[in-house]
């Protein structure tokens, strides 16, 4: 197994909609193993294929109640509202209070091409909704207000750029 580096926004495959997964063979079951492997060593409770750069609609999670996988997923249903503190691998050291739904529910595909569903509240409907959004080319900062994420950009571009802020 290996442990893939995680792309960072700006990088353009986080805002690239994800091919479907279409051969489910020993291939996507390696691919599966090393994201669990970089997941947990990140750490991170869930990993989307875009975050290692490979544009699959695939993702891995484990909200405590152990790992698991889908493919080609889709959120077909929520409910609620919660707000809550998220970050994202592919935007280390940030955290935002983040408004999504409470109570969210996914259906796709398992590795062995079966029909697959998962829900839940808090956390795990958290997960399932982020992990989506990336294999939808959506990054964490698309959630944040007008007014935040042009604050936001500007701190990212200085941090890489090694501009120490304003004087």
């Amino acid at each position: 197994m290996s442990i893939f580096p995680i792309r960072t926004f700006p990088d353009p495959v986080l805002s690239m909609r994800a091919s479907d997964v279409i051969d489910f063979d020993a291939d996507l079951r390696r691919l599966v193993d090393d994201m669990l492997e970089t997941m947990f060593a990140a750490p991170g409770v869930g990993l989307a294929a875009p975050q290692i750069g490979i544009a699959k609609r695939i993702f891995v999670a484990d909200v405590g109640e152990g790992p698991f996988v889908m493919a080609n997923p889709k959120i077909v249903s929520t409910s609620g509202k919660w707000k809550f503190e998220e970050g994202c691998l592919s935007v280390p050291g940030r955290y935002w209070q983040i408004k999504r739904p409470e109570y969210a529910r996914a259906e796709g595909v398992g590795l062995d091409g079966e029909f697959i569903a998962f829900e839940g509240d808090d956390l795990m409907g958290r997960v399932l909704q982020h992990e989506i959004d990336h294999l939808d080319g959506t990054v964490l900062l698309a959630h944040l207000s007008p007014r935040v994420r042009r604050q936001v950009l500007k701190e990212l571009r200085e941090d890489s750029l090694g501009i120490e802020g304003t004087y």
